[in-house]
């Protein structure tokens, strides 16, 4: 394994971009990329991100749809809201609005939604989807999807509130026109998510009819209000989670699916590893590993159109302490997680990049970094590496890119613009 423990620089990167697209004129010709950010509807509390902050750094203006995390379905086989607060209550001051007028008393609706409406009045382009489900919002899924009278339920229900905007308490249709589309975070079918969660067998061939029925019941919505609305899907990155939960029939129904591009090895791990590697590293102790190669090739593998494959991102390292047997600390042992402000073992790209004491290691053959001090080892995506990873993006024909999450960005959108550097067409 081949590492550089130079820093890649932006600028050098960017022409590297630059260079690669000039020679593949071709691909100046096809359908932009997209460029998808989640904003957590929870950011707004204890990480103090609002979309106002998604506005000023420029991020905005390079995204082509924002995902807003999570709404969840319920026992009783619905869309709901995870936090009406947060999602159309709270006011937000002139400071921390999107258009910097403070909101009053009384307006139509309030909240993430008012801002979102917001975001969008400044950006024309860019679409808002709602994502349904998440890692703590997916235990329901599997009765809601088990039959057409369920199915058809839910996803009326998430019409309802979330495309239609008839939210609880208020006028008909207050937030209608703010969400675009519908994004499924069903983690997972046919396979284990977050504890407690509703598993069957069948979850695989109901995750299919269940895309089929949001699409059905979005076109025939599209009928009426001559728009079109956007139907993706959050997918795993595992093989064992996609051979027991997924069809390829999928794409039929979806504008496109995001493929997880993190969480390979974590901190949960009793030794250091890469999180988002593009490839396998050269010397990595597990066999088989996961890589990014490996969750898209083996999408390919069951039918999934390449240009409808988008690769998630990583805003946040992974991190381990404790870290033993010396050298650049890939593949050590390690003690445990490494402290991190919001949970142990996990910490935003704009803190991480601002250790102090740390060297950053690159092994850009297999596509990632790190940083390590002797003892603390975190993974690190910064934009030398998504440039790298937008350009394999480009060589593999897919269709774009997706992060989690913008509140990991630093107060310069430095990730955001990077990856919109790497996926630029003319």
């Amino acid at each position: 394994m081949r590492v550089w423990t130079r820093r890649l620089t932006a600028a050098a990167a960017v022409a590297a971009v630059a260079v690669t697209a000039a020679a593949t004129p071709a691909q100046a010709t096809v359908k932009p990329y997209v460029k998808v950010g989640y904003f957590t509807q929870w950011g707004i509390y204890g990480r103090d991100f609002q979309l106002a902050k998604v506005q000023n750094s420029g991020a905005a203006a390079r995204l082509t749809h924002l995902n807003y995390a999570f709404g969840p379905v319920t026992a009783d086989g619905v869309c709901a809201s995870a936090d009406p607060w947060a999602d159309w209550q709270t006011p937000f001051s002139a400071e921390l609005s999107v258009d910097g007028i403070a909101d009053v008393a009384g307006q139509p609706v309030a909240g993430n939604l008012n801002q979102l409406a917001e975001l969008k009045a400044k950006n024309p382009k860019l679409r808002v989807l709602i994502s349904l489900g998440g890692w703590s919002g997916s235990a329901y899924f599997s009765d809601a999807a088990l039959t057409d009278a369920s199915r058809k339920k839910l996803v009326s229900s998430c019409v309802d509130l979330w495309i239609k905007g008839n939210l609880p308490g208020l006028p008909a249709g207050v937030a209608a026109g703010i969400i675009d589309g519908i994004d499924l975070d069903w983690e997972w079918p046919g396979s284990e998510g977050n504890a407690g969660n509703v598993i069957r067998p069948e979850d695989k061939q109901n995750f299919t009819a269940l895309t089929a029925e949001f699409r059905a019941q979005l076109n025939a919505l599209s009928k009426s209000t001559r728009r079109h609305y956007d139907l993706t899907a959050f997918l795993p990155a595992a093989p064992v989670k996609i051979d027991a939960g997924f069809e390829g029939e999928i794409f039929k129904y979806l504008d496109f699916g995001t493929v997880q591009g993190y969480d390979f090895h974590g901190s949960w791990e009793a030794r250091t590893n890469q999180q988002s590697a593009l490839r396998v590293p050269a010397g990595a102790p597990d066999n088989p590993d996961f890589s990014s190669e490996v969750a898209i090739n083996k999408w390919l593998s069951i039918g999934a159109p390449r240009r409808k494959l988008v690769l998630g991102l990583p805003y946040y390292s992974q991190g381990w302490t404790g870290v033993t047997g010396g050298g650049n600390g890939l593949f050590a042992p390690a003690t445990g997680p490494a402290p991190g402000k919001f949970a142990a073992g996990t910490e935003d790209y704009k803190t991480v990049k601002n250790l102090p004491g740390f060297k950053v290691y690159r092994d850009v053959k297999a596509g990632h970094a790190w940083l390590f001090d002797g003892t603390t080892f975190w993974t690190y995506d910064d934009p030398a590496v998504l440039l790298q990873k937008t350009l394999w993006i480009r060589s593999k024909g897919l269709g774009g890119a997706m992060m989690w999450s913008l509140d990991g960005d630093d107060a310069n959108a430095s990730l955001t613009k990077a990856v919109h550097a790497g996926l630029w067409t003319p």
